[in-house]
């Protein structure tokens, strides 16, 4: 869940300006900071995964182009991205599923849990898992989306050990799929 290396349009704010809160190891908040310096410094943070499916009930799964900064070229399960300083997760979830599926008029997306998401690097940010159902066709960005379909749950499961994928959304995958199978109602796909 991370910027892209393409260089912003003339005028535009880089992403890496954006600014962010710094959050502690119990998500409150403890201070601000650009994107760019937030990633150098490995300052917690915070970011939203977006579970979307379309109206059959498949998983929209993407492979990041090879231009992207972090985790070139590699596959993901969900959408999703930094929540901005002052943004709420449900605010940004809801920004960065349309923006990323290229759609307006998503419904909110619905909050499931959240969790500490650390990279066993020094790296760390508080994830905001999310599910939203997409009936409508989706146009994703090609500056970020290489690839792209919906796939059905058996299908996802059967590319998890082929596909690389992105190790904080397969992370965030993971546990997604233990509070489904802890709570069937509560979890149920959108």
């Amino acid at each position: 869940m991370t910027p892209t290396s393409e260089p912003p349009a003339e005028g535009a704010p880089s992403p890496a300006d954006e600014i962010l809160d710094v959050v502690d190891e119990h998500d409150r908040v403890v201070g601000r900071a650009p994107r760019g310096e937030v990633y150098a410094k490995g300052l917690r943070h915070r970011c939203v995964f977006v579970q979307a499916r379309d109206a059959e009930g498949r998983v929209f799964v993407h492979r990041r182009t090879p231009t992207k900064l972090v985790f070139p070229s590699l596959y993901d399960m969900f959408v999703g991205g930094v929540v901005g300083a002052g943004e709420s997760y449900a605010s940004a979830a809801l920004r960065e599923a349309e923006e990323e599926l290229g759609v307006t008029g998503l419904p909110a997306p619905r909050f499931l849990f959240s969790f500490l998401y650390e990279d066993g690097a020094g790296n760390s940010w508080w994830s905001a898992v999310h599910e939203v159902r997409c009936a409508l066709p989706v146009s994703p960005q090609v500056e970020e989306v290489a690839w792209h379909d919906f796939l059905t749950d058996a299908e996802l499961e059967r590319r998890l050990p082929d596909w690389e994928w992105v190790p904080d959304g397969l992370a965030a995958y993971r546990r997604l799929r233990a509070f489904r199978a802890e709570d069937p109602a509560a979890g149920s796909p959108a």
